[in-house]
């Protein structure tokens, strides 16, 4: 059995234009092998990860406390202490959260870890790809990993020379 309590796991932050929380990466701390299982803290004005949507693996999300809007494919829908929503590994299950109100918006997310896996951002266009270890998981074991346009595939028999 692993065990962790989240006082004792630091704090990484993430900050980039209106993409900004801080995380607890609490699964990886207690040794978890196929689940994974992140504290994270959205201060006001703030959004988590770009909107996105897995093609191996499914999440979902508690909300601990604060309230804020969950963006889906079918719009925003408010959330708030005790919420959970899942979102499933296809285009129905793209989301993300941001935090209109004015106190801190703390939720537990918590995901399979399949490996591969694919993510997809709808409004960039980009996909990610990893082999290795999940998302979420240890970026130094990956095999394969990187972000890709959409629309930039090529023919399989196309003459890479």
């Amino acid at each position: 059995m692993g065990r962790v309590n989240e006082r004792d796991v630091e704090w990484t932050e993430v900050e980039r234009e209106e993409t900004h929380f801080r995380r607890k990466k609490l699964a990886s701390e207690a040794d978890a092998d196929g689940l994974g299982a992140s504290l994270y803290e959205l201060p006001p004005g703030a959004s988590s990860w770009p909107y996105h949507f897995h093609a191996g693996n499914e999440e979902a999300v508690y909300v601990l406390s604060g309230d804020g809007l969950l963006r889906t494919p079918e719009g925003e829908i408010r959330v708030e202490s005790g919420d959970f929503c899942s979102f499933p590994a296809d285009p129905d299950g793209a989301h993300r959260l941001r935090n209109d109100g004015d106190e801190p918006l703390r939720f537990l997310a918590v995901s399979t870890m399949r490996d591969p896996d694919i993510t997809v951002y709808p409004d960039s266009e980009k996909i990610g790809v990893y082999a290795g270890t999940p998302p979420g998981g240890d970026a130094d074991e990956r095999v394969v990993s990187g972000y890709y346009r959409r629309d930039g595939d090529v023919d399989y028999w196309e003459d890479e020379s």
